[in-house]
């Protein structure tokens, strides 16, 4: 893959061009992965609301009837249902991992297996989440980055 970058006075934005011989898995990502720059979503911390960029998201998790939205180092909650979220964020890389909990596959450290056939996941900053065996397929798929194309 080739990438070239160009300063250009007369834009007012950036612009971003793909090239491919074929469309495959790889250019899908790597427009998700674009077009998910902008995309942020609305979430309170203290008595302050925030526009949180997806990028920064390590999981969503449903406590009790409020979602919460795990960053590095800080903890949001949001409006939105966790729900509304997996369908607006797994073109992302977010995936399901419990009945409660969604995870940025991009903040993903490794994985490692549990007892019962679970999986204990450990993000970048170090936490660690559980992976409850109905969505290990579900994981692996997104691992794999698994797009028609």
């Amino acid at each position: 893959m080739k990438i070239k970058a160009e300063q250009d006075l007369s834009c007012n934005e950036i612009e971003v061009t793909i090239k491919y011989p074929q469309k495959g898995k790889q250019v899908n990502r790597i427009i998700d992965f674009l077009q998910s720059f902008e995309m942020q979503i609305k979430c309170v911390g203290g008595n302050a609301e925030k526009m949180i960029n997806i990028l920064d998201i390590y999981y969503i998790e449903s406590v009790d009837k409020k979602t919460f939205v795990y960053l590095e180092n800080a903890v949001y909650r949001t409006d939105f249902r966790l729900y509304q979220l997996k369908n607006k964020l797994q073109a992302y890389g977010f995936v399901q991992i419990s009945k409660s909990c969604i995870l940025n596959i991009n903040a993903l450290d490794s994985i490692r297996p549990l007892f019962n056939s679970r999986m204990e996941a450990t993000l970048k900053n170090g936490e660690k989440v559980h992976i409850n065996r109905s969505y290990l397929n579900g994981v692996k798929k997104a691992l794999e980055g698994d797009r028609e194309g």
